[in-house]
């Protein structure tokens, strides 16, 4: 079956960061990867929870949400607090990711807040999420540097994140929302720049796959994180924190 808008395989939708897309947050990026898009903010607070007061060292935490016209079918939003459990999945996914990435104890006792909301869903509205909320999360650490130094002693890796899947038996990489209903396994493959994992979410749906199949998902995979990775490298341009 042909993929829409005649990708090939191992092609990616195109892939923008704008970053600074509001002015408030420290951290702005409006990523697009193909339709979905997601605004991510990078926000500093000068606490920490209270199972770290006291201790010197930071923390970084995320929030993920879908606005009510991001998808075909209104999306009702959270209300009195409560969150539903895929969007508690995900944010703790985008937490996880980047705090793989981060010193915390370089950041002294000042929280690092990511938040994650969906303009426009179209498939991987998560992975794309954790590849804007990186660039957000660099630009936030720069309004730091007089205090806890360039970005580079705070992060020690870039974090990107791809979806991969089997459609009709066929290897697909950066499934959109169509290729992500059809598929019969669904993977979420996060990494880091230098080519270390973080997470890998890989599922059969109604199906099984052999461990030939997964290596083949996973090298796919890691080509699609180092063509993101050279995407906000491109982006984030001087302010790239590695050599």
């Amino acid at each position: 079956m042909p993929r829409p808008h005649g990708r090939k395989p191992h092609e990616l939708r195109p892939l923008t960061f704008k970053r600074r897309f509001t002015r408030s947050a420290p951290g702005s990026v409006l990523v697009k990867m193909g339709r979905t898009t997601v605004l991510c903010t990078c926000c500093i607070e000068e606490t920490v929870p209270p199972f770290l007061e006291g201790q010197g060292q930071g923390w970084l935490s995320a929030e993920y949400g879908m606005l009510p016209g991001s998808t075909a079918t209104r999306k009702a939003r959270d209300k009195g607090g409560k969150v539903d459990g895929r969007s508690v999945e995900i944010q703790r996914l985008i937490g996880r990711s980047l705090r793989a990435v981060v010193d915390l104890a370089k950041l002294g006792e000042r929280t690092l807040w990511l938040d994650c909301d969906v303009l426009e869903a179209d498939g991987g509205t998560r992975t794309a999420a954790i590849n804007g909320a990186f660039v957000a999360l660099v630009d936030a650490l720069a309004t730091l540097k007089s205090i806890v130094g360039p970005a580079r002693q705070v992060v020690k890796d870039s974090v990107a994140a791809v979806s991969v899947g089997l459609v009709d038996d066929v290897e697909l990489l950066d499934l959109e929302y169509e290729e992500d209903r059809d598929a019969d396994v669904d993977l979420n493959l996060v990494m880091t720049g230098s080519g270390r994992f973080i997470e890998v979410q890989g599922t059969g749906e109604e199906a099984t796959f052999s461990r030939e199949q997964l290596d083949r998902l996973l090298a796919l995979g890691q080509s699609g994180i180092a063509a993101i990775t050279k995407k906000q490298r491109a982006a984030l341009a001087s302010a790239w924190p590695f050599a």
